[in-house]
């Protein structure tokens, strides 16, 4: 016999024994206390669980007063369960030896998870360049997925061929524009190494370098080698490139010139913010010119005369 047919077979004897009402009863999303090793993360998850502050205050609040909000999961075919929202419950479980986790059970696609996954982590309050990055991509693909458009290999080529009905969509929805969106997608493409100083620009960690978001986006058109290359270089030198130098290399990329000397020369260049300004106060000179006199022109006469 056929699978389909013995499926079939098995639903129609399963409708003899059971009412329409004990059936949608059972499709229904229920509340269950699951074995939180019975519960496998999400894959690919791109929201890190970090054992910072928020995390140790997380766990105390367990340890107080349970699991106020139940987590969300999907049942696995081997019987085991899948994380969808909850990763940090989870941790914060764990980490008090609690057993068992209070957990509402979805029958859920894979394009339904994804969706939900990043939506309900896009909530928190301090999210990490690198993980936008990824969660926006995910559910910009698992929309794509959902209307039935895929593209090749149901994947969405990194900040190309996107439908613009979709980002619309994915921005009405999110707290960062159709532009900033686009921006962090395009950190995907980074080398990890370069990836972690963009997020240490978020940390604001003391003596870390740090890639503002900007000339990350610009530094993403690089080759994996030639930001390797880059990252040598950061390091090496303890520096990092500007919005205007990252154009640059980008530039010097596409034109297949880009390479270990390019991009020492473009970082030994002055950056406006490392320039030393001299400032005189307004009021100190204004008596030696005419009341209205652009600033430009001050500065001019005074280097002139000088």
């Amino acid at each position: 016999m056929e699978k389909s047919s013995a499926a079939r077979l098995l639903t129609s004897v399963d409708s003899l024994f059971t009412t329409q009402k004990e059936r949608d009863v059972a499709k229904q999303p229920r509340v269950q206390e699951i074995p939180i090793d019975q519960i496998d993360d999400f894959p690919n998850h791109p929201f890190k669980v970090r054992m910072d502050e928020n995390m140790e205050q997380t766990a105390e609040s367990v340890k107080q007063y349970g699991v106020l909000v139940p987590a969300i999961v999907r049942p696995k075919e081997d019987g085991r369960y899948e994380m969808v929202s909850g990763h940090r419950r989870k941790v914060a479980c764990s980490l008090i030896a609690k057993q068992s986790m209070p957990c509402i059970i979805r029958d859920l696609t894979n394009e339904e998870a994804t969706i939900i996954m990043v939506d309900s982590n896009l909530q928190r309050e301090q999210i990490l360049p690198s993980e936008k990055a990824f969660a926006y991509k995910m559910k910009l693909e698992a929309m794509h997925r959902k209307v039935g458009r895929p593209n090749q290999g149901n994947s969405v080529p990194v900040g190309q061929n996107l439908g613009k009905t979709a980002r619309e969509e994915l921005a009405s929805n999110s707290p960062d524009s159709n532009t900033q969106i686009q921006r962090f997608i395009r950190l995907t493409a980074l080398i990890p190494e370069i990836l972690d100083l963009v997020d240490n620009s978020a940390l604001k960690e003391k003596d870390k370098l740090q890639v503002a978001l900007r000339p990350a986006v610009e530094l993403s058109y690089l080759t994996e080698q030639e930001q390797h290359d880059l990252y040598e270089t950061m390091t090496t030198e303890d520096c990092t490139p500007s919005h205007v130098q990252a154009m640059k290399m980008r530039k010097f990329s596409e034109e297949g010139r880009l390479n270990m000397d390019v991009i020492f020369s473009i970082m030994q260049e002055e950056k406006p913010n490392q320039k030393e300004q001299f400032k005189i106060p307004r009021e100190r000179i204004s008596k030696y010119f005419a009341p209205g006199t652009p600033a430009q022109k001050i500065e001019d006469t005074i280097i002139n005369d000088s």
